[in-house]
């Protein structure tokens, strides 16, 4: 991989890193606990708990691609970044773009 693949690539990694982070934001904002004090009904009340158990889901995938994105960040200089942990061939520029934080080709991934 070139330099200038490896500077486009940090900075989609940096972009999608801040992405991330809003999203954990946003997130945390939706899995507040609800008041009991706050007159809702029964019927809202566990819709609003359901809503609140698929949002700390999403939470955890959230902060789990944080720390993968960042981990790569980390490793752009190593020199084998961008290589399959598993076959050892290059990781085609497309798929690090879309999934910079992937270790696998799409074979080996599958």
């Amino acid at each position: 991989m070139n330099s200038e693949e490896l500077k486009h690539i940090e900075e989609k990694i940096a972009a999608e890193i801040l992405k991330t982070k809003a999203a954990i934001l946003h997130y945390k904002e939706l899995t507040k606990p609800i008041a009991p004090e706050n007159a809702i009904g029964r019927v809202s009340r566990m819709d609003a708990i359901n809503n609140k158990s698929v949002n700390e889901a999403a939470l955890k995938k959230a902060e789990q691609k944080l720390k993968n994105l960042q981990i790569a960040l980390s490793n752009i200089s190593d020199v084998d970044f961008g290589l399959c942990y598993k076959c050892k061939n290059s990781i085609p520029l497309g798929r690090i773009l879309l999934m910079p934080h992937t270790h696998y080709c799409v074979h080996c991934a599958s």
